[in-house]
């Protein structure tokens, strides 16, 4: 795992950490996954 995942990595942590802190963690999860279907789908737009 190189530098810059390790980061990305760290910061979805806190993240999740955070969300939990502070009950938002059902907010979080539907935009995860929003953001994946979104990721997708403009994967295949794009090919």
């Amino acid at each position: 795992m190189g530098f810059r995942s390790f980061l990305y990595w760290l910061a979805r942590l806190l993240g999740d950490v955070n969300a939990v802190k502070k009950g938002r963690v059902g907010r979080r999860v539907a935009r995860r996954a929003t953001g994946r279907a979104t990721g997708g789908l403009f994967r295949k737009l794009f090919k």
